[in-house]
Parts: C-alpha cells; sequence; structure tokens
C-alpha cells in the first residue's frame, strides 16, 4: 500500500468514525428503543471507558519516558498497546452510545462551567486526535522519523488531554447517573 492509499485510508476511517458518534449523539440510531431490554452490563461502560483512558493516559506518560531514553522497541509497545485500548473504549463507547441513555450533568455555578468546558474541548479534540494518531503511527512504524516528532507534537498532546479530560468527565458526570 502506497503512501497516498494509507492516507485516504486514514482519513476514511476518521470520517466514518466520527459520522458514526454524530449519528449516535443526534439519537438517529437507538438499537435499544425499549430500555428494559438493554443487558445489564452495559450499564458499566462508562466505567470501564473511565479505566481505560486512564490507563491509556499512565500508558502514554510511560512511552514519553521510553522515547526519551532512546528506547524505541518499548515505546513502540506502549503506543500500540494504547492505540489498541484506545480502540477498545470507541467501540465500548459506541455500543453504550447506541443504546440511546443520556445522562446531564447536575453541578451548578462555577463547576458547571468548568464541566462543559472540559467536555467541549474533550470533544472536539477527540474528534481531531484520530487522524493525527493514525498518521503519527504510520509514519513511526514506517521509520518516518522526522515526520513522526512533527505530527507527535500535535497529536501527543491532544491524545493526553482526551485521555485525561475522559477520565475528569466520568468522575464529574458519574454521580448524575440514573441507571
Amino acid at each position: 500500500m502506497n503512501d497516498r492509499s494509507i492516507s485516504r485510508l486514514i482519513l476514511g476511517v476518521s470520517i466514518f468514525v466520527f459520522a458514526v458518534i454524530i449519528i449516535l449523539q443526534s439519537k438517529m440510531l437507538d438499537i435499544f428503543p425499549d430500555k428494559s431490554a438493554i443487558p445489564s452490563w452495559v450499564f458499566f461502560l462508562p466505567r470501564l471507558n473511565a479505566i481505560i483512558n486512564g490507563t491509556c493516559t499512565i500508558l502514554l506518560l510511560v512511552s514519553l519516558y521510553f522515547i526519551k531514553r532512546k528506547d524505541i522497541r518499548t515505546h513502540k509497545k506502549l503506543n500500540i498497546t494504547t492505540f489498541i485500548l484506545s480502540s477498545l473504549f470507541l467501540v465500548s463507547y459506541i455500543i453504550f452510545h447506541a443504546t440511546g441513555i443520556k445522562t446531564t450533568y447536575g453541578g451548578e455555578g462555577p463547576v458547571r462551567t468548568f464541566y462543559y468546558f472540559i467536555l467541549i474541548t474533550h470533544i472536539i479534540l477527540a474528534a481531531i486526535v484520530l487522524p493525527l494518531v493514525l498518521f503519527s503511527f504510520q509514519k513511526g512504524l514506517q521509520m518516518q522519523v522526522e515526520k513522526h516528532k512533527r505530527l507527535v507534537r500535535w497529536s501527543y498532546p491532544i491524545w493526553l488531554y482526551v485521555t485525561v479530560t475522559g477520565v475528569v468527565v466520568y468522575l464529574m458526570i458519574s454521580p448524575y447517573y440514573t441507571f
């Protein structure tokens, strides 16, 4: 596969994932119109997603540690593991939101403003980070080190922010879950 085909694939996957998330958020897809039919394990998914995000945060920080010490092999393994976990997060997120379950944040005052700031920036940056991470992986796996470094200057801090804020959003909204 040449670089142009890979770029098209990365953009196609990113657009597809973004479209699925938009459809789920707009309630155009609700695979469980009868809420009593939702399997009980689905209600654990938000907590699982927070655990995955927290684990990804730690792995990203450890990965940075190893690349600073020029241990490329360990750096690659950690980033591949982080990517696999982030992919599992995405599947879990889609399953949960396909149920149509919605929770409204109930905090008030400055905490509410803070929550929505974190949530909105998290959502926007989560949409942006997927193609950045995929392009970073492509260049890293092809050992195009300079191109990889240029991409990672953007993808790494955004990916780290998204994983950290994913946990923060969960911790702030979980008291308002009604399931």
